[in-house]
C-alpha cells in the first residue's frame, strides 16, 4: 500500500514534460547507406505526427551498407532492430542467428528486370547475349537476374553479362548509351531512372511478385524481452505507411523536414516534390496488403515466405533449407494493429502543412 501511495505521489509531482521524457530510446538499422524517400517516409511521418512519442519511443535510425550488414549487426547485438531483406536471414539463421521477422514492411517483391519501353526484349529468354545493369554486385538484383535467366532456360554464367550500372540517373545514361540492355534493380530506382528520362517496361514478374521484401527483424530474445517496444514501433510505423498512402505529397514534405539531407538540390521545390511523389508511389505499391494476400499491417505471410525459401533454395541463393516459421513470427501483429486506420487515412487527407 505504501509503495502505491508513493507511486501516485511521484506521478503527481512529475510535470507533463517529465512524463513525456520517460521514453525508450530505440535504435533501428536501415539497410542502406543513406536515408531515402522509400525507406524514410513511414519513419518521418510517425516522427512528425508524434506517433513514436505517443508510444513512448524515441527512434534513432542507423544507416548500414546493406541487408547482410543489418542481420550481422543484429546477431552481434549492436542494434536491437533492423529492416533487411529476407535472403541474409535465410542464410544466417541455420548458422545460429536466432532472429525473426516480426513485421513485414514491404509485402511484395520490389525487384524485377526492366528494359526501355521501346526495347525489342519482350521476355526473359530474349536476354540471351544481353548486358544487365545492377546497382552493385552484392545487390539482390544479381540474384534476380541470374534466377530469371535460368528459369527462362539460359545459362546465367555464359548467356548474360551482369555489370554495375549504379544508382540515381546513372542507369538512365547507360541505357541511353547502349552500355546496358536491361536493368535488374528495384521499384524506387526505376522511378529515378524514368525521372532521368528513360521510360521503362518491366518483364514478367508473376513468378516472384508475392515474395516478401524487407521487414523488421530482432533476435528471439529481444522479441521476448522488448515486446512492448516492438509493438509500439510497429504500430507507429504502420500508421506512417497508412498516412503516406493516403497523402504522399504531405509525406514527402515531412521527409524533407525530418531528414533535410533528402531534399534534392538543383531543382525547384515543385519539381522536387513531384519527382519524389513518383518515387514514393513506386514503393507504396509494395506496402499494400491485398497483393500479398494479408489483412493486417506487418503481417508475415507464411505461404509467401515458404515460397520464397523454395525459390532461394532452387536457385542456390541459400545452400540449405530453412523452415519459413523459423524466419517469422506474427505474435505481435494483433497488438500492432490496434489503431483506427480509417481515422489515420482521414487525418492524412485533411492534413495541411503548417
Amino acid at each position: 500500500m505504501r509503495h502505491a501511495v508513493l507511486a501516485v505521489a511521484l506521478l503527481l509531482w512529475l510535470s507533463p514534460a517529465d512524463l513525456l521524457a520517460q521514453t525508450t530510446k530505440l535504435r533501428v538499422a536501415i539497410c542502406a547507406r543513406t536515408i531515402s524517400m522509400g525507406v524514410g517516409s513511414p519513419f518521418a511521418v510517425a516522427m512528425k505526427m508524434g506517433w513514436f512519442k505517443q508510444e513512448g519511443l524515441e527512434v534513432e535510425i542507423v544507416p548500414l551498407p546493406g541487408s547482410t550488414d543489418c542481420v550481422k549487426t543484429i546477431a552481434t547485438k549492436e542494434v536491437p532492430i533492423a529492416l533487411p531483406s529476407v535472403e541474409p536471414l535465410a542464410i544466417l539463421r541455420p548458422q545460429g542467428v536466432r532472429a525473426k521477422f516480426f513485421y513485414t514492411a514491404y509485402q511484395t517483391n520490389t525487384y524485377g528486370i526492366a528494359v526501355p519501353a521501346d526495347s525489342p526484349i519482350q521476355k526473359h529468354a530474349d536476354l540471351k547475349g544481353k548486358t544487365i545493369g545492377v546497382t552493385n554486385m552484392s545487390s539482390a538484383g544479381v540474384i534476380i537476374a541470374r534466377a530469371q535467366a535460368a528459369a527462362a532456360g539460359l545459362n546465367p554464367d555464359t548467356d548474360i553479362t551482369i555489370v554495375v550500372a549504379g544508382e540515381g540517373a546513372q542507369p538512365a545514361v547507360m541505357l541511353k548509351n547502349k552500355q546496358v540492355d536491361a536493368l535488374s534493380q528495384f521499384d524506387t530506382q526505376y522511378a529515378l531512372t524514368e525521372i532521368a528520362g528513360v521510360k521503362l517496361r518491366l518483364l514478367d514478374t508473376s513468378a516472384i511478385a508475392r515474395h516478401p521484401a524487407n521487414g523488421f527483424i530482432a533476435l528471439d530474445e529481444t522479441i521476448k524481452a522488448q515486446r512492448k517496444d516492438l509493438i509500439a514501433l510497429g504500430r507507429a510505423y504502420a500508421k506512417g505507411e497508412v498516412f503516406a498512402i493516403a497523402n504522399p505529397e504531405a509525406a514527402v514534405r515531412m521527409v524533407y523536414e525530418v531528414f533535410p539531407q533528402t531534399k534534392p538540390t538543383g531543382k525547384d521545390e515543385a519539381t522536387a516534390i513531384r519527382d519524389d511523389v513518383k518515387v514514393l508511389s513506386a514503393r507504396m505499391e509494395h506496402w499494400k496488403l491485398e497483393p500479398a494476400g494479408v489483412k493486417k499491417w506487418g503481417e508475415n505471410s507464411e505461404v509467401n515466405y515458404r515460397d520464397y525459401v523454395a525459390f532461394m533454395l532452387k536457385w542456390k541463393i541459400i545452400k540449405e533449407k530453412v523452415d519459413s516459421n523459423d524466419l517469422i513470427t506474427n505474435e505481435l501483429i494483433d497488438e500492432m494493429n490496434k489503431f483506427d486506420a480509417a481515422k489515420v487515412t482521414a487525418e492524412a487527407k485533411a492534413y495541411k502543412a503548417p
